[in-house]
């Protein structure tokens, strides 16, 4: 009986956690695929989701800056992400899915490095293809 409250408050926790986590469809567009070249500003290992911000030139000559969504900073690792492999500068081919809003934010599946390497990203996409 002394167990109970503790689980219990674990349990609701846990919960609520899992509720504030978003899906997919919630935040990104299935029927929006992008894909683009561009230059790493920045690479964020964190979790739920690591981040990778890059710089992407437009048709018209604009330079915008993309929020691209990930798996958490362990699934990467498992994956083969190290890094040393993202510094500032590195060029990069990305794929995945636009936010519904039409921000300048993706949630990839992949990324391709400029030696030819492709690594996955964990996409969230039920559909999309996973390593």
């Amino acid at each position: 009986m002394r167990f109970t409250l503790p689980f219990a408050a674990l349990a609701a926790s846990a919960a609520a956690a899992a509720a504030a986590h978003h899906s997919f469809s919630a935040e990104f567009d299935p029927d929006r695929p992008v894909k683009f070249t561009g230059k790493v500003t920045e690479m964020k290992w964190s979790n739920p989701h690591a981040w990778i911000y890059m710089d992407v030139t437009g048709d018209d000559g604009k330079v915008v800056n993309w929020s691209l969504e990930m798996t958490g900073a362990n699934g990467l690792f498992r994956r083969g992400w190290r890094k040393e492999d993202l510094p500032v500068g590195t060029v990069l081919v990305v794929e995945g899915w636009q936010a519904r809003n039409a921000s300048p934010t993706a949630n990839i599946a992949t990324v391709t490095l400029q030696d030819g390497r492709t690594l996955f990203a964990g996409s969230s996409n039920p559909a999309a293809r996973q390593q």
